[in-house]
């Protein structure tokens, strides 16, 4: 078992590795033409010829699809395997000394690392398959596909590791990996600066976690997941809190939770791929992940749980809102994933731990759907922007499909995978809000919820109502995209669909009765809104209702702004004061000495300046001096 975890974490190392290696040399022998010519809006190649893949691609093109197919069965053998049997499976490589806390490498494999393991192989493979068209003019295909195989292997190692500290290791490359994918095309200013936002805001929370891996580890004795675990109710309770709370700040910057959500929508810059592999199963899952491996230490933390709650409710009304005014399709998905990790963070913050890896789950295969669909529009418009939409169901029969199958299992609509897993995070909030102990937390929960699946149905029937009907507003030629996109597309909306009903086996997964009635009457409330103010005038933006809120929703309520205000402005100003100090202060101090110095050498050189007559007088002169001394006070 241990062994076919090690192998679905190298396959996609060696993958990135030969990819670096060996992806320029096999395009240039293989006849790659190394330009990029008739790019989309975020790089995609055009539709016109966009289903032929240049002679050049097809060996990078292997090496980043083969090795993650393999990883792919492996990790579906693992999970059937556990699936049958529910023990913990953990093997250890080497033991690090430190000379205190030893760092152990070795890897875990029990039902939740297996699930999430084989849905991150999933949709890595079809994000590779998927870009061999996507990027295929793109001169640097081969790296763009290296770094993807490198990101995906080291979210499995975030995913398998059985050390915190061996955790983190996969963690910093994951955040490493996507700063380069964000900013594939750095030649536009927008794409490296979206790209250096979101390394620096993740790396600030990165800070808190990891102090609380060294909380829990010398806490515990052991940074094993397994010890922290067992040792965790015995540990003093401020010690634990504190861990939790310093844990909370890693995950609310990798799964762009608030305060850290802000670099989220950005990173819409990169390809849409990159956005589909990033805001569905890997990175913005992975603080949702950990929060659901080491549950047991926020079940010891109350605190740490009732702020994941307050932040959860915060990010996922929010973002919501801010969807409704977006413009961009991008923005618009990007936001709805802020919206839906915060569903499955108050999932875990009301004890619904099964219930939040469900929505993960499904989340990731209807998130993966959405995104990818978007990247056939845009590729088929030459447009990321809603307002250039319209009419696109006739000449793109495929997209609009699955896209419809993505919308509605991002809403709720049964019997999709998403209104099972929604159900089953909705149910627990209630159950924690209505059982006994409640507190004022747990309704905040559970009335943010039902806020948001109202707000839900409303930007995503907004969506498709902009993309899909009414009348073709860009004027642009509408044709399905190619072959090889659309079949990804419709891949993957066989799990978008169905992936509901194995959760079902689950008693804590079933739909309950009133949860779904209650969430079915709102998102009808809240679909069926969205829908009349369309259909007043198909040619106009439904969202043109918000009236003179649009803006302040469209800016995301000014986060960036008070950011900017607050925090960069006053660093900008701190910096030009210490550049200022020390150009007038400290270079002027040793300036001014270097000056002194070398008038006072040129006053001494005088004496030295290689004339004998010169020195021959200083003689004289001073044995007169000498002479004259001696007569006078002798």
């Amino acid at each position: 078992m241990i062994g076919l975890a090690s192998a679905v974490i190298l396959l996609p190392f060696a993958a990135a590795f030969a990819g670096m290696l060996l992806g320029p040399r096999l395009t240039r022998l293989l006849g790659g033409s190394g330009r990029a010519v008739a790019a989309g809006p975020d790089g995609a190649a055009a539709a016109e010829g966009a289903g032929e893949v240049p002679p050049g691609r097809n060996g990078p093109a292997l090496i980043a699809c083969l090795p993650i197919a393999a990883a792919t069965v492996f990790a579906a053998i693992a999970g059937l395997t556990v699936w049958g049997d529910e023990a913990t499976h953990t093997g250890v490589l080497t033991r690090i000394p430190t000379g205190t806390v030893p760092i152990e490498v070795g890897l875990q494999v029990d039902g939740l690392s297996a699930v999430v393991g084989f849905m991150v192989c999933c949709v890595a493979l079809a994000v590779q398959v998927y870009s061999v068209t996507y990027m295929r003019e793109d001169p640097r295909y081969s790296s763009y596909a290296a770094f993807i195989s490198l990101f995906t292997a080291a979210m499995l190692l975030v995913v398998y590791a059985s050390d915190l500290l061996l955790l983190y290791v996969g963690w910093e490359v994951m955040g490493v990996c996507s700063y380069f994918l964000i900013g594939h095309h750095w030649e536009d200013r927008a794409n490296s600066r979206a790209a250096v936002k979101a390394f620096l805001v993740t790396r600030l929370g990165d800070v808190g976690f990891l102090l609380g891996i060294f909380v829990l580890g010398v806490g515990a004795g052991s940074f094993s997941i397994e010890r922290v675990l067992a040792a965790a109710p015995s540990l003093p309770h401020t010690t634990v809190t504190a861990a939790a709370l310093l844990l909370l700040a890693g995950v609310a910057g990798k799964s762009a939770q608030f305060p850290l959500h802000t670099w989220l929508p950005d990173a819409m810059a990169g390809p849409t791929p990159i956005s589909a592999l990033i805001h569905a199963a890997t990175m913005v899952a992975a603080g949702i992940y950990v929060v659901a491996r080491v549950f047991g230490v926020f079940t010891e933390a109350p605190a740490a749980l009732t702020v994941l709650g307050v932040l959860a409710v915060i990010s996922m009304v929010g973002s919501a809102l801010a969807a409704l005014a977006q413009d961009d399709v991008k923005r618009v998905l990007a936001y709805s994933t802020v919206s839906q990790l915060a569903v499955m963070a108050a999932g875990l913050a009301v004890g619904g731990k099964t219930p939040a890896v469900f929505h993960l789950l499904t989340h990731g295969a209807f998130k993966a759907l959405l995104f990818l669909a978007a990247g056939c529009v845009i590729v088929v418009t030459g447009s990321n922007m809603l307002r250039d939409y319209g009419g696109l169901r006739q000449g793109m029969p495929i997209t609009f499909w699955t896209m419809t199958i993505g919308l509605g299992a991002l809403v709720g609509v049964p019997p999709l995978s998403g209104w099972f897993s929604k159900d089953a995070v909705i149910e627990a909030a209630q159950h924690a809000a209505t059982g006994g102990g409640a507190d004022a937390a747990d309704w905040v929960v559970f009335l943010g919820l039902l806020v948001t699946v109202a707000l839900t149905a409303a930007y995503a029937t907004r969506l498709w109502l902009m993309t899909f009907f009414g009348e073709n507003r860009g004027g642009h030629d509408v044709k399905e995209a190619p072959l090889l996109m659309t079949g990804t597309v419709a891949v993957l909306a066989v799990p978008a669909a169905l992936a509901g009903f194995f959760g079902a086996a689950d008693e804590e997964l079933r739909p309950h009765l009133g949860s779904a009635v209650l969430a079915l009457v709102l998102v009808a409330a809240g679909a069926g809104a969205a829908f009349l103010i369309w259909n007043r005038d198909p040619a106009l933006d439904p969202a043109r209702a918000l009236g003179p809120v649009r803006p302040v929703f469209a800016r995301a309520f000014y986060v960036d702004e008070v950011y900017d205000a607050v925090i960069v402005r006053p660093v900008r100003a701190l910096a030009r004061g210490v550049v200022t100090f020390d150009d007038k202060g400290i270079d002027a101090a040793v300036v001014g000495g270097a000056r002194a110095a070398r008038r006072l050498a040129g006053l001494l050189r005088l004496s030295q300046n290689g004339n004998p007559q010169t020195y021959l007088t200083g003689v004289l002169a001073g044995a007169v001096v000498i002479v004259a001394g001696v007569v006078i006070f002798l």
